[in-house]
This record gives C-alpha cells, sequence and structure tokens, in this order.
C-alpha cells in the first residue's frame, strides 16, 4: 500500500510532546562556560573605548571578547551583493563603530550564566552619538552614513521591466494612482531563541552545536571570516525549536562563540540568547515602501501594466541581502495574468536590526502590495472583491503558466478555491449581514487574500542583483542505508526545525519499499559529518517536499536497485521477479508468487561481514546509496532578468469577515476560512498545522506584532507586553480546506508549503478597507491595530 497522503503518527511527537527532545541549550559538556553580550543602547554611535577591566575582576569570569579583538581576528563577512553594497565592512561585533540598538560591542564569558550576566554590567563603553537614520527614504540623502567603507546607504539599485508597460497605459481605459503603500517590519518568535555552543579546538577544528536553520549556508560565511577551511568546520542540529527563516542569519554569533572558546583554550562555549535579545538583535522581515504606484485598467477592470517605486529597509547590514532585492519577481504578476510591469527597485541601510528571511521572504511584501493594488483598483472602479480577482486571475487551463519574466508556474486553480472558500464561508449570507450592518451604521468588511508559496529556489536568481555572484541552481542530498543489522537508515541534509521531516520521509520510503514508516529509521538533526548535505542543504523556501523528498526518493531508488541485483544473486531468480515486502522475519525481497525471500538482515550480512561469498559483479553494492536531487533550472538570463526562479507554487486562499468596532476601533474577526493548494499532500494532518502555523504568523502580523523604533531609533516593542505575539488565545477559530493540483515537476506532485503567512495579511486588509470604504479609507498599511484604525479614519478626505 502507499503510505503517502496519510496522517499517519507523526515520529517526531514520541520525543518531543514526552519532553524527550534535545534542543541545545540541553547540552551539557565538561568545562562549559557561558557567554553573555555587551550589545549598544545607541543606534548609531562611534565606539570611542570598551572598558574591560572591572569584568575581568569577577572572580567566576574566564576571559572577555571585544569588537576590537574581533577586528583583529577575523575578516569582514562576505556580502552577497556588488558595490556599493559590497563594500560594508560587517563583524560579528561593532568595531568602531555601532549601526543599530543591541548590535554586539563585547562578550563576557564565564563559568555559570549568572556570573556572566552579572560581570556583563561591570564593562563600561564609551560612545559618541551620531544621527540616527530610520527610513529608506532618509537614508538615500547620504546625511548621516552608516558604513564610510561604502560611502552611501545605498545597498542595491536597478529597474525591472517586463512586456510593453508605456504602450499599456496609453492604451488604459483607466489609470489608478496609489501614491504611499507601507509594509511594516515585523519578524518570527519561534519557540526557542538562537542558541550556540562553540569550541574551537587547540588542533584549529571548530565544533558547533546550534539551532542555525540553514547551516552549508552559515559555514561559507564563517569560513572565510574565521580564516579556516570548511572542513575544519562541523555544525550540528538536533531538534530545533521553530526557525521561520529568521535563524538563518545567527553566524554572526557562532563567530562569537567560536572566537571565545579559542580564548578559553578550546572549552565550550554556550550562548543562549533572550527573548529581549531576539526581537532586538537576532533578525527582522523586510520593511518595504511602495511610492508612486500606477496602475492601468481596461474597461472591465482587468489590470494590464503596472509601475512603481519599491524602497527596501535591511537595516544595519545587508547579510542574506541583497537577495530579496530579486525573490519578490518569483511572484512578480502574482495570481494575476498581468504581463507588463517596471518596478524601480532600491534597497537601503538603516540604522535598525539587520533584516532576515522571514516566513514568505521577499515574496510576502511583493503580494501584499499586488493585493491591495487589486482591492483599491476594485473599490476606485466599483467593482466586488471577488469579482475582481475572478477577472484577473490566470486561469487554472492556462497552466503550466510561463509569467513575463520567464517564472513557470506548475500548476493550480485559484477560481477554484476561491469559489470554495465562499462556499465554507457562507459568502452570500455574510454578505446580506454585512448589508443589514451597514443599516445599523457598523463597520463590517468581507475580505479576500490570495498568496504563492514559490519553493525549491533557483539561486541563479543571485546573479540578477550580482553577476558574480558564484551561486546557481539548487540540490539537497539523502543517504539511505541498511546497516549491519538489516535496520533501514535515513540520513537527510534537510536541518528540519518542526516540519515533521522524519515522518514524511518515512512514509516516502515505505511506500517504496512496501513495508510500514515505523520500520524506517529517520536520524533527527544534522550533522556536516555526516556527508549528507550540499552548499543549498536546508529548510528555507518551501522546498522540502520537493528537493529534501526528491534526494529521498533518489536514493531510495538507488538502493532498491541494489537491493534487487543482491537478491537475484541470493535467490537465483531474476530481478524482473523480485518484489519488495514485509514477510515473518520483517521486510524483505522475494520471488513472486513463491515462498522464496531473503530478509534485509540476510541481505546486509553478505555486504558487511560475509562478502566472500558476493560474486565479482556485485563488488559496487554497499547498500548504503547518497543520492543529490538537482532541479532542471538554468542561468537567468541576466540582462533581461528573465528566467525560470523557482521549481513549485503553491498557493493558499483566505477570506476574512471583520468587524471594527466603532468606539474603540478593536477589529475582531468574525470569521475565517482557507483553502490550501499545495499538490499532492504527503501527510494531510501536517499540511493543516503549517496552514495554521501560516495563518496564526499573519494574522499576528496584521493585528498586533510590530518591530516599531522611534526617531533616535530605540525599539520600542522589544518585550512581549510590547510586541505582543499572538496566541492560541487570541487566535479566531479557522475553517480549513485543501485542493490538490499536482505538480509536473516533482515526482509524486508534491509541492512546498508553509509559507502561506502572507494571505492573512492580504486578507485582513481587504476586509478592514470593505469595511471603512464608506468612510473613505483605504488601507495603505499592512499592521493596523486599533490606534492605526482610529488616525485612517481621522485622516479619511
Amino acid at each position: 500500500m502507499s503510505w503517502v497522503g496519510q496522517s499517519i503518527h507523526r515520529k517526531e511527537d514520541d520525543r518531543l510532546i514526552r519532553g524527550k527532545g534535545l534542543f541545545v541549550d540541553d547540552y551539557r559538556m565538561g568545562g562549559m562556560l557561558h557567554l553573555k553580550l555587551v550589545r549598544s543602547p545607541y543606534a548609531h554611535a562611534k565606539i570611542l573605548s570598551v572598558d574591560v577591566s572591572a569584568a575581568q575582576q569577577h572572580p567566576d569570569v574566564v576571559c572577555t571578547l571585544t569588537g576590537a579583538e574581533v577586528g583583529r581576528q577575523c575578516q569582514p563577512f562576505i556580502e552577497i551583493g556588488p558595490d556599493p553594497g559590497g563594500k560594508i565592512l560587517d563583524y560579528s561585533m561593532g568595531i568602531e563603530k555601532v549601526c543599530y540598538q543591541g548590535e554586539p560591542v563585547a562578550a563576557v564569558i564565564a563559568r555559570s550564566p549568572q556570573a556572566a550576566a552579572d560581570a556583563v554590567e561591570l564593562v563600561e563603553v564609551d560612545y559618541e552619538d551620531l544621527p540616527p537614520v530610520m527610513d529608506a527614504g532618509t537614508a538615500l540623502l547620504d546625511e548621516s552614513v552608516l558604513h564610510p567603507n561604502s560611502g552611501t546607504n545605498l545597498v542595491w539599485h536597478d529597474v525591472y521591466e517586463w512586456g510593453q508597460v508605456d504602450a499599456a497605459f496609453e492604451k488604459a481605459e483607466h489609470v489608478v494612482k496609489i501614491d504611499r503603500l507601507h509594509f511594516h517590519r515585523f519578524s518570527s518568535t519561534p519557540l526557542e531563541n538562537n542558541a550556540v555552543i562553540a569550541s574551537w579546538r587547540p588542533q584549529g577544528r571548530i565544533h558547533f552545536w546550534c539551532n542555525n536553520s540553514f547551516p552549508a549556508f552559515a559555514i561559507q560565511f564563517l569560513a572565510p571570516a574565521l580564516g579556516v577551511p570548511i572542513d575544519q568546520i562541523r555544525v550540528r542540529t538536533h531538534d530545533i525549536g521553530g526557525s521561520f527563516g529568521i535563524k538563518i542569519t545567527s553566524y554572526p554569533y557562532m563567530a562569537i562563540c567560536a572566537l571565545a572558546s579559542r580564548k578559553a583554550g578550546g572549552l565550550p562555549v554556550k550562548w543562549v540568547e533572550s527573548r529581549s535579545e531576539h526581537i532586538l538583535g537576532s533578525a527582522h522581515g523586510n520593511e518595504r515602501t511602495y511610492l508612486d504606484t500606477e496602475v492601468a485598467l481596461d474597461s472591465q477592470g482587468v489590470i494590464t501594466a503596472i509601475r512603481s517605486r519599491h524602497l527596501d529597509d535591511c537595516g544595519a547590514y545587508p547579510r542574506y541581502e541583497p537577495l530579496g532585492c530579486v525573490i519578490w519577481s518569483q511572484v512578480a504578476p502574482g495570481t494575476y495574468k498581468l504581463r507588463n510591469l517596471r518596478i524601480d527597485f532600491t534597497q537601503t541601510v538603516t540604522n535598525k536590526c539587520p533584516v532576515g528571511p522571514n516566513r514568505g521572504y521577499s515574496r510576502l511584501q511583493h503580494l501584499w502590495f499586488l493585493e491591495r493594488v487589486i482591492d483599491i483598483c476594485a473599490h476606485k472602479l466599483g467593482i466586488p472583491g471577488d469579482e475582481m480577482r475572478l477577472r484577473n486571475y490566470i486561469p487554472a487551463s492556462q497552466m503550466p503558466y510561463t509569467t513575463p519574466n520567464g517564472c513557470v508556474y506548475d500548476s493550480g486553480d485559484y477560481p477554484r478555491m476561491l469559489e470554495t472558500a465562499q462556499q465554507m464561508i457562507d459568502w452570500a449570507g455574510w454578505k446580506e449581514k454585512q448589508g443589514q450592518a451597514r443599516q445599523q451604521g457598523r463597520w463590517l468588511g468581507i475580505g479576500i487574500g490570495t498568496t504563492l508559496d514559490s519553493g525549491t529556489n533557483n539561486f541563479g536568481q543571485a546573479r540578477i542583483v550580482n553577476p558574480y555572484a558564484p551561486f546557481s541552481g539548487n540540490s539537497e542530498v539523502a543517504n539511505i542505508k541498511i546497516d549491519i543489522d538489516g535496520s533501514l537508515v535515513v540520513t537527510l541534509g534537510s536541518v528540519p526545525q518542526g516540519q515533521a521531516h522524519e515522518t514524511t520521509t518515512s512514509q516516502v520510503v515505505a511506500s517504496e519499499l512496501g513495508i510500514r514508516p515505523e520500520m524506517v529509521s529517520v536520524r533527527p538533526g544534522f550533522d556536516t559529518e555526516w556527508n549528507t548535505y550540499t552548499g543549498h542543504s536546508g529548510t528555507y523556501a518551501s522546498q522540502f517536499a520537493v528537493s529534501g523528498i526528491g534526494a529521498v526518493h533518489g536514493a531510495v531508488e538507488k538502493l532498491k536497485g541494489e537491493m534487487k541485483r543482491l537478491a537475484a544473486f541470493v535467490l537465483e531468480a531474476d530481478s524482473e521477479d523480485l518484489e519488495f515486502g514485509v514477510g515473518e522475519q520483517g521486510p524483505e525481497v522475494r520471488v513472486k508468487g513463491t515462498d522464496r525471500s531473503v530478509n534485509y538482515w540476510g541481505l546486509a550480512n553478505l555486504v558487511n561481514v560475509n562478502n566472500a561469498e558476493l560474486s565479482d559483479e556485485l563488488s559496487d553494492v554497499t547498500l548504503n546509496c547518497r543520492y543529490v536531487y538537482r532541479p532542471p533550472f538554468q542561468v537567468p538570463d541576466l540582462e533581461k532578468k528573465y528566467g525560470n526562479l523557482t521549481l513549485t507554487y503553491a498557493a493558499q486562499l483566505h477570506i476574512a469577515v471583520i468587524e471594527v468596532d466603532r468606539e474603540t476601533f478593536r477589529p475582531q474577526i468574525l470569521d475565517y476560512a482557507i483553502v490550501d493548494d499545495c499538490g499532492r499532500m504527503i501527510h494531510p494532518q501536517i499540511v493543516e498545522g503549517q496552514v495554521h502555523g501560516a495563518a496564526a504568523h499573519g494574522i499576528g502580523a496584521a493585528l498586533l506584532e510590530s518591530c516599531r523604533y522611534d526617531a533616535d531609533g530605540n525599539l520600542l516593542t522589544a518585550q512581549f507586553s510590547d510586541y505582543v505575539p499572538i496566541t492560541a488565545l487570541n487566535m479566531p477559530k479557522l475553517r480549513c480546506s485543501a485542493i490538490e493540483s499536482p505538480s509536473p515537476f516533482s515526482y509524486n506532485g508534491a509541492k512546498g508549503m508553509g509559507e502561506g503567512g502572507g494571505a492573512p495579511l492580504h486578507a485582513i486588509s481587504a476586509a478592514l478597507q470593505d469595511a471603512l470604504y464608506p468612510e473613505g479609507v483605504l488601507i495603505t498599511d499592512s499592521h493596523n491595530p486599533p490606534g492605526a484604525l482610529f488616525e485612517a479614519v481621522l485622516a479619511a478626505p
């Protein structure tokens, strides 16, 4: 039978629910030291002096580390982008100046976390204030430059243009102008914050135990900065308490711990981030402003062209940027049949926490922009929001669909998703209730949000922002073996963080071998010494169901081939007459229609400890098969910015019904429906869990969560009491459903999924606008708590 498509018990649950998980802070090692950081209270300042002498006198302090030492011992981290951003000098600590509140300037290493925390208070740092730069528009004036070596706050700029934009505007029946839209800065709040244990051994090897979610990327930054070959760096993870992309950029803290360990004679040094540190100095999602947007439409309300200017604020250091300056173009037209676009895209640094990939990275912002365009145009033209989408959606009959910039949407049926969601929520019934509410003077709105979840990146897109970037394609590795005792063991390179890779892997392997999932052992976590990784390996960009499972499938197919050859020799049968299954002695290979079989132990015995009986023709059989999955990508056309930038496109469609209280301006979600399409589902319950998580992330961002700074660069929301993360207590009840549009580009029709967190931002913005449009309100910001709605109503014409 096939186990794919069944919601079996998750393998991970036994240890995680019973408190048997192994997270970084659970590691206890002999002689382990603890590190605490001294962070800058200023957003922009010169460092005049750092005095650690008092801290060093603390009886339990082993050593200290300052930015000046880091500058002498390290090279700056590599920059992905070209000049001028490529000239930025980025170290793990502030050397001569600090560029955001919370930037580390020193570290104290002690025998206990309590002693380190006490000694941090003894470090004295002298600063000289510099004018802070707090938004991308101001940054472009270069009145206060963050990075003197670069000479400008500009990181990257270019113009994307596809189709005949000006011609479309000349023919337009309607032109809608939108002066300004703003996508706010927020982050992720994983259960487990960043954590690192580092041991720089006297022999020169560096061992990391950490929860970085893209270690294959991290070591490419760490090795040149620390001056060691990649082979001398070992990175291990086990259980990770969530990432959502934010933990990709934790490598500066890994470097600090490694340097501290070397100074402490190679003893392991542990750093565990506090919640306020995480909000203040880990990474935030990109903040983006959309200016001077013009939309051309025909007489039926079909959008024929868009031209707009986009300003992206990446915080104090680019780090994973300027990849976000191109990744948005994976979904350039969104779910719409838009063929003509001109986007003038600029990215700058500001005196805020550096950004990192945050669930739906860069596509999230762009899709919100497109959904705002759809709804604002719909209201301006008097077209209902659902009808506006139906007139503009890419029809299912055109799938696979090539976008204006050469991306290929593999499959999807957006009109069917909308119809399904409308049935779930009783659209007609809510429309009737809305009419009654308006007669009573109540503000009730219904909004739709459609989002795409593009998965399995083509890193060749990096060359669009930097033609000399040494990246292209994608790859993932899996290894499967029959061990000496006959057990089946799978090793992944995917670095799971709660997505149940062990469960879904066992389903795929069991289905291919005709056995039960509990007969498949999947090693938890990641270890560079397992040799199951490439430079692309990791869990990000919704790719495991395609690249990770593609690698698993390739490895099991190789293993099946070897098993058949070996079993044919043992059973003196033709390999075509063999089948896989479970017998009285466990998993086996047998001759069809007979009782002749050999179990996995028998096969492993021949290869590993009894191989003198093998013939020479079987000398290459190891029952230990490594497979590298590589998607069929090409390098994009860099001049035209044209090419397929990702492999699969999952979709989510959300409908929100919201009422805004006229007295308090508090928005209340009255009903909420979600339809997901991630192709063929491997484990429907896991899919629904990902849908719930993405919805929570997006609802929290839309109504509660925001990284707000004042004019001096102070983060005003560095505690949960101010940041207000969404919890189960303030989540609405969700109606969830799914359709399946199998991908023609993956072996089993599956697509990556999990980054649908953008859809609530779209749907809630649309519902709020629908509720308040009679008051003259357009929703132009992605974050809309009561205070923002009050201001919007006051400012309405």
